[in-house]
């Protein structure tokens, strides 16, 4: 009883301080403007009126005093940044025809490799992937033997682009014509004309648009489109921003037997997401999303860097990705730097002071001390962490701190959707949406990983309470969620 006493104490005397540094500024203010209200009454009208006079103010001074502040109000607002607002995305639903079970991959892997080894890598893979039954891949990979040729990429990448656009008009009502500026990004299927030009003359766009489009970045090119997106908002005023994010998966199809290669294909599935921002202030009680913050974080400097995710090359000509050990090595570097960046810009003062103190004692004092890990559930209410494979949830919820329903999301959606690559994150948001967890005022931090090696962040404010979607990707679905993912399943 004694020591239970005591800890609660502590704990007691930590809330305290927590909230004495985080309300700093109320708690000095707060007293100071309750003596000046008591003064005031005490003085009586007529005492003011007398103190008001006695200042022989006359109406030049009156009117340079309102001159200038009218000025400098006008440079603040001028020179602020304007807000940009998510105002509904949608994620790509795969018919039911291409999913891909354990059997499926089983069966194929036997027809196809005929190699024992990788046989009995996918089949270990698998089980513990953290994948369920129904993610999908598209008709390419369902021939035996696959054979995925440009013509087989170009129609995956218009079933799931155009299934998207089409959606993400429907929700918002938005016309082709209203669209100033678009951004694509897809990482493997880079053709020539252009996924950013395909959309413009299937949908034919404004020819004056400004379109871009993003290849070889990973699977965070998501958040770096979102980033690109947000810079262009801020410099054409009164405009629509439409950010698609997919990955081909027809041309990473490997048939060899080098097992590092063989990992995408048990990992990556079908998916997209089509985005629509905005800085028009009309979208601002619509908008479901403002957007606070994006960091972006690039280790690419040491050779680890370059060597965990490379590309290589069969002879048969299709690309594959080779994952090498000190993937999660780098990975966790880029996510320290990536907190160090963000965390000044979203955590309360008494966490900000106590990552400081640990900085400077380990710089300073002992080397060996622990570094402090802020705890960002001070800051966000919402964590969407890129599902690249169960590892990766794992290391990110163990280094972060987060309890099981944090990571709810990124697990269902690796779980039901697979790795879609740099579109999770927007699956993991429709998720919590779908659960009715978001309410106004939440903010939702999106961790995006992927090669170079990149950890990007993005912030996301909710403007009011969002209702479970009925036309989300989830809505057949989300009844049977969350499900017991076990650690390994037997196949």
């Amino acid at each position: 009883m004694p020591q239970k006493s005591s800890s609660n104490s502590i704990n007691y005397i930590k809330l305290c301080c927590k909230y004495a540094i985080n309300y700093t500024t109320t708690v000095i203010l707060l007293p100071v403007a309750t003596s000046i209200i008591v003064q005031a009454l005490r003085l009586g009208p007529e005492e003011l009126v007398r103190l008001w006079r006695s200042l022989h103010l006359d109406p030049v001074h009156v009117l340079s005093i309102s001159f200038l502040v009218i000025l400098v109000a006008n440079i603040y607002y001028m020179s602020r940044p304007c807000k940009v607002y998510l105002v509904d995305y949608a994620c790509y639903l795969p018919p039911a025809c291409f999913r891909t079970p354990y059997s499926t991959v089983m069966e194929h892997a036997n027809l196809v490799l005929k190699n024992e080894k990788s046989i009995e890598f996918i089949i270990k893979l698998l089980g513990r992937s953290g994948l369920g039954e129904e993610p999908c891949l598209p008709p390419a990979a369902h021939y035996i033997p696959p054979k995925p040729t440009l013509a087989d990429g170009y129609d995956e990448a218009q079933t799931t682009i155009f299934a998207i656009m089409d959606s993400l008009f429907q929700k918002t009502g938005l016309r082709p014509q209203d669209i100033d500026i678009l951004v694509v990004n897809c990482s493997i299927f880079c053709p020539t004309p252009s996924l950013s030009a395909m959309i413009v003359n299937k949908y034919k766009l404004r020819s004056n648009i400004k379109s871009f489009n993003l290849g070889g970045m990973g699977c965070s090119a998501g958040l770096i489109s979102i980033d690109l997106a947000r810079d262009l908002l801020q410099a054409n005023p009164n405009s629509n921003a439409v950010v698609v994010s997919i990955e081909a998966i027809t041309p990473n199809l490997y048939m060899g037997n080098e097992r590092s290669m063989l990992v995408p294909n048990c990992l990556f599935r079908m998916g997209g997401a089509a985005i629509l921002l905005s800085n028009r202030s009309k979208y601002r009680k619509r908008a479901k999303y403002s957007l606070l913050h994006v960091v972006r974080t690039h280790k690419g400097a040491d050779d680890r860097a370059f060597n965990c995710v490379r590309q290589a090359q069969d002879p048969e000509g299709i690309v594959g990705v080779s994952l090498s050990k000190d993937l999660m090595a780098v990975a966790g570097d880029a996510l320290k730097t990536n907190i160090t960046t963000i965390g000044p810009l979203v955590l309360p003062p008494s966490e900000q002071l106590l990552f400081a103190l640990s900085f400077i004692g380990k710089k300073f004092i002992n080397p060996k001390w622990k570094a402090y890990v802020p705890d960002f559930k001070e800051a966000f209410e919402h964590f969407c962490i890129h599902a690249g494979g169960r590892a990766v949830i794992d290391e990110l919820q163990k280094s972060l701190n987060l309890t099981a329903e944090q990571v709810e999301a990124s697990r269902m959606t690796l779980h039901r959707f697979g790795n879609t690559s740099s579109s999770c994150l927007w699956y993991e948001l429709s998720y919590i949406e779908s659960k009715g967890r978001m309410k106004k005022g939440d903010r939702v931090w999106q961790i995006g990983v992927g090669s170079g090696f990149k950890c990007n962040s993005a912030v996301w404010k909710c403007m009011k309470t969002i209702t479970a979607p009925i036309d989300s990707a989830w809505a057949t679905c989300i009844d049977r969620y969350p499900v017991q993912i076990p650690d390994v399943v037997k196949l």
